[in-house]
């Protein structure tokens, strides 16, 4: 519980007034949309959770971020944007995130100064801070506030703080932009990351929870929880003649399992 106290105790100082939350749906933006709105409730204030509808980010995201949100009581806003209008995202380079997340951002911010909010938060967590994430740059530049990396929380405390909130998604795999499938200098093919989304949602019915298909060209890289690779092998001719029919040519299964961030192995830091 202290987490969460301290937590509740930075919203107390800044939701006085109405504030915006950046909202995927995920873990991460849940704790702190309920926490905002429990913080915002006690001053007779707003909390505007807002999502962002992209062809970059997987289909689920959309419809759980609108349950998640009614659950925590929030004013739920759908910002629909199209990355790829920045040409310097089409080749997904090294900088990718830092050029999508002040893209996304920038939208993010005149909805909020169209309300009259100053203050935007997102749910940037400790642990963030110590991977390859260039986009927390352009949160710093643009003054959001990520108050789960400002308080040290990490990603296990994010998740038993959600399970307290008794929110529903606290045990909900990390669902990042589909463009990390993709090797950086790789152009961003809609058409490509719409069977890649399928494919994982495929998977994820099978009951693969935690699941990523990296794509280098003609091969598929399935990455799993190493637990569940007996499974996954069980059932691979069904997987095969699925991402076959997707349109994949090789399809391999990665042996060091599912790892956050494996497009990522050659950046410096």
């Amino acid at each position: 519980m202290e987490n969460t106290t301290r937590l509740l105790d930075y919203m107390k100082n800044i939701c006085s007034s109405d504030v915006c939350v950046a909202f995927s749906g995920g873990v991460d933006s849940s704790v702190i949309l309920k926490a905002a709105c429990e913080a915002a409730s006690l001053f007779g204030k707003k909390v505007y959770a807002v999502t962002f509808e992209t062809r970059l980010h997987p289909k689920a995201d959309l419809p759980e971020a609108k349950r998640v949100a009614k659950e925590a009581g929030a004013l739920h806003h759908v910002i629909c944007v199209n990355e790829l209008d920045n040409p310097a995202i089409l080749n997904n380079p090294v900088d990718r995130c830092y050029i999508c997340k002040k893209y996304l951002f920038e939208h993010l911010l005149a909805f909020a100064r169209e309300k009259g909010i100053n203050t935007v938060l997102e749910g940037n967590n400790a642990d963030d801070l110590l991977v390859y994430r260039p986009g927390t740059r352009a949160v710093r530049e643009l003054g959001v506030l990520s108050p789960l990396a400002e308080l040290g929380i990490t990603k296990a405390q994010v998740r038993e703080m959600a399970a307290e909130m008794g929110l529903s998604c606290a045990s909900r795999p990390s669902s990042p932009c589909l463009a990390t499938r993709l090797p950086y200098g790789t152009e961003i093919s809609f058409e490509l990351l719409e069977k890649v989304d399928a494919g994982e949602r495929w998977m994820q019915q099978q009951g693969f929870a935690v699941v990523r298909l990296r794509v280098h060209g003609d091969i598929l890289r399935i990455e799993v929880e190493k637990e569940r690779f007996a499974e996954c092998l069980a059932k691979s001719q069904d997987i095969i003649c699925k991402m076959k029919e997707l349109g994949f040519a090789y399809i391999t299964l990665d042996m060091e399992g599912f790892r956050s961030g494996s497009m990522d192995i050659n950046i410096q830091k």
